[in-house]
Parts: C-alpha cells; sequence; structure tokens
C-alpha cells in the first residue's frame, strides 16, 4: 500500500464527511433528532445530533472506493459497526432502555473479539515487561471495548471535543500501523482520522452540528477495534493505545470512580468530568477544546515514542505524562475554585 492509495482514501473521507456534516447541519427535516438543551447541557440552542452519519459515510464510501468490499474477520466488525449505528441513531430518535443499548453494545464487542478474534494477548508492564494475558485477553479485551464505546458517548459532551479525539488518535493509530507494516489497519485508521477531521468543520465551537450516539457509540467501537488489532499484531502495545486516548479514559473512569463513591447513579447524566468543570467555571468551548487538543496531541507522540523504547525511557513518559495530567487536573480545580470566588 503506498502513501498515494492512503492520501487519496483520505481526501474522500473528509470531503463525503465534509458536505455531509454540512448538508444536516442545514436540514430542517423534522426526521433528524436535534439536541434540545437541558439542565445538563453545556450549549443554548437545539442542534442537529446527525454528525455521525457523515463520518460512517466519509469512513464507508473511502472504504469501498480504495478497499473494496470487506471480507473475513472485517465483516463482523462491519455489521457490529451497523448494528451499533441503527440501534444508536434509534436511541437519538426516540430513546431506548439502556438495557437494550447495552444488550447491542455487548453483541457488537462480542462479535469483535470471538467473532472477528480481536484481542490483546499480552501487555507491558513497568518492570514486569511483556506479560501474556492467556485466557484472560478475550475477556478482558471484551470489557475493553464495552468501555471505550461507552465512555466516547459520555465525553461526547463539548462542542468539537470527541471530534478532536478521534481525529489525533486515530492519526496517531494509523502512524503507529504503517510503521509496523500493517496496511489495512493504517488506512482504516487515517480515513477514520479524515472522515473526522471533515465532520469538525461543522463541530467546531461554535458547534452547528453534534455527532449525536450515532456518531459516539460506533466511534468508540472502532478506535477499540484499531487498537485492539494493533496489539494482536505487534505494532502498538496496547498500553500505548491507551496512552492515544488518555484524555478520554483518564477523565471518565476518574469521574465515574468519584461518583461511585459519592454514592451516585454513575450511569445517569451530569457534568463532573474535567472538560464540563472547566465550562462551567467560565472558559470558552474554544479555549477548552485548545487546550485538550494540546494534551491529545502530546498524549498521541508519547505513545508513538513509548512504542519500541526501552523499559526505562517507557517508565520516564509514563511518569512525565503522570506529571502532566496531575497538572491539568490541579488546573480544573483551581479554575472552578476562582470561578465559585
Amino acid at each position: 500500500m503506498t502513501a498515494s492509495y492512503l492520501l487519496a482514501g483520505a481526501a474522500i473521507a473528509f470531503s463525503v464527511s465534509a458536505a455531509l456534516s454540512l448538508a444536516l447541519a442545514r436540514s430542517t427535516w423534522s426526521f433528524w433528532p436535534r439536541d434540545t438543551p437541558n439542565e445538563r447541557s453545556l450549549h443554548v440552542t437545539p442542534t442537529p445530533r446527525t454528525g455521525g452519519l457523515a463520518i460512517l459515510c466519509g469512513l464507508s464510501a473511502a472504504l469501498l472506493v480504495v478497499q473494496g468490499l470487506p471480507a473475513g474477520a472485517a465483516i463482523w466488525v462491519c455489521a457490529a459497526t451497523g448494528l451499533l449505528a441503527v440501534v444508536s441513531f434509534a436511541d437519538d430518535r426516540t430513546g431506548l432502555p439502556a438495557g437494550m443499548r447495552f444488550l447491542v453494545h455487548g453483541l457488537a464487542a462480542a462479535a469483535a473479539v470471538w467473532g472477528a478474534g480481536l484481542e490483546a494477548p499480552r501487555v507491558w508492564l513497568p518492570f514486569a515487561g511483556d506479560v501474556a494475558l492467556g485466557v484472560l485477553a478475550a475477556p478482558l479485551s471484551f470489557l475493553g471495548i464495552l468501555w471505550l464505546t461507552n465512555l466516547y458517548n459520555f465525553m461526547d459532551g463539548m462542542d468539537g471535543f470527541a471530534g478532536a479525539m478521534t481525529a489525533i488518535g486515530g492519526f496517531a493509530l494509523g502512524v503507529a500501523s504503517w510503521g509496523g507494516g500493517d496496511g489495512a489497519g493504517a488506512l482504516v485508521s487515517f480515513l477514520l482520522s479524515a472522515a473526522a477531521a471533515g465532520f469538525l468543520l461543522q463541530n467546531w465551537p461554535p458547534a452547528r452540528i453534534f455527532l449525536g450516539d450515532v456518531g459516539s457509540i460506533p466511534t468508540g467501537f472502532l478506535v477499540s477495534v484499531l487498537a485492539l488489532r494493533a496489539s494482536a499484531i505487534g505494532t502498538l502495545d496496547i498500553g500505548a493505545s491507551c496512552l492515544v486516548f488518555a484524555p478520554f479514559i483518564l477523565d471518565a473512569t476518574i469521574a465515574l470512580v468519584r461518583r461511585a463513591l459519592a454514592g451516585e447513579r454513575v450511569w445517569s447524566a451530569h457534568r463532573s468530568h474535567y472538560y464540563q468543570r472547566l465550562v462551567l467555571s467560565g472558559l470558552t468551548h474554544a479555549r477548552v477544546l485548545r487546550w485538550e487538543v494540546a494534551l491529545m496531541a502530546a498524549s498521541g507522540a508519547a505513545a508513538l515514542a513509548y512504542e519500541g523504547a526501552a523499559q526505562t525511557v517507557r517508565v520516564a513518559i509514563l511518569t512525565a505524562l503522570a506529571l502532566l495530567y496531575s497538572a491539568a487536573a490541579a488546573a480544573v480545580a483551581r479554575a472552578q475554585a476562582r470561578a465559585r470566588g
């Protein structure tokens, strides 16, 4: 697979996604779901929540042109992504029971792990080296897909946020896959990144369109599948993939743990994520997003440096990121304190 091949596919994904995002943002057809603000929202005007359709169509169009119809294990992933998109769109329109949604998420994760055979066979741990997961590989990979699929939905609450994470994270996974000789993984990763970038033209603050569940759920599923593929093939340690998406993983996980310890209903809507707390402290969406994008870029670069590095270098990278994220959390606390006066 040549670089020109990848560029052609990325151009198609970007163009289709950008054009559809613009059309959907301007559409007044009542069939399309809209996000009406409530007491937990960060936006103030009803906004279309159909941007995920643009990303999925951009990705699909590019894949069909440059790759052709899927075969083998890819059919499982494509079928699972389509199922998630259909159910999530129905949820955007009319609302579905949480149990039904979670069942579908589980079926999609099972299709990826036991159908497509995608799992992380090992993980690198500081001072222990590569640790084989053995019989735990499949169930842990299943849970990982479930968590990333849902946390993407949890984190899709600010203009440009999930779109930027997908564009930057997909690009980082693409670079790792390309460098490791995995042309198929690189292609899908770069195409997903390009489709997200096309959507961002309308989703950048002030957003004229949102991802909706039809976007956040399938996107979270796809990035988790790409991360597992990279781990299974050996192009990127699963720990490095976690570093790529650390801005989402840490924020969502910390918020869930804090709410659980406080006795709150962890699956109910809230505004306690770090990015939400920054916006509520008085910062604009654009300013918060700029800081988050810088954090995403730093995490992606750290993940690429982490892969293939010696143990001492990996420990140094993890230590530096821990300090960076601790400083960011402290900055959020200070911003909230100033806002409270």
